[in-house]
């Protein structure tokens, strides 16, 4: 049996007097440092057989984040296969947040490749309220389809 990646996570969004805002993460690490476009996602992470997907996108969002998952209720927005084959699935919840309230989550990395060292990076760099338009030039592309079933949503 082949093994499938799965990750679960809750996409925070808020109505604004210019249309819904959502929050979305800058990816941690040096890979994603000097990009934009395609860098940004859903607070989001890996679960196994063990956990189902709400709980773990729940867990997910207070180890990105460093912040208590919100109360609101939740509408499921499906599921998306990423471009390296991940499953992910998101639900949207209504709620708000100050960025700067966050304490991302670490992760530890050999860096430089091939060094021998290793170096600890957030998992989210930055998190920011985007609009939906400039949301969708933002997040990993195949991310797009949960703001667009938000949109149908609100």
């Amino acid at each position: 049996m082949t093994y499938k990646k799965r990750s679960a996570g809750l996409l925070l969004f808020r109505r604004t007097d210019s249309g819904p805002e959502v929050l979305l993460g800058h990816m941690g690490g040096p890979f994603w440092e000097r990009r934009e476009a395609g860098a940004w996602t859903v607070p989001k992470g890996e679960y196994e057989d063990d956990e189902g997907p709400w709980e773990a996108a729940r867990r997910e969002f207070r180890e990105e984040l460093g912040l208590a998952p919100p109360d609101g209720t939740p509408v499921p927005l499906g599921d998306t296969v990423q471009s390296g084959g991940k499953h992910v699935t998101v639900w949207a919840v209504e709620g708000d947040l100050d960025p700067d309230d966050v304490v991302p989550g670490t992760f530890t990395m050999e860096w430089p490749r091939g060094s021998g060292r290793t170096a600890e990076f957030p998992e989210l760099d930055r998190v920011a309220w985007l609009g939906l338009d400039a949301a969708r030039g933002m997040v990993v592309k195949a991310q797009t389809v949960f703001l667009d079933r938000l949109a149908e949503h609100v």
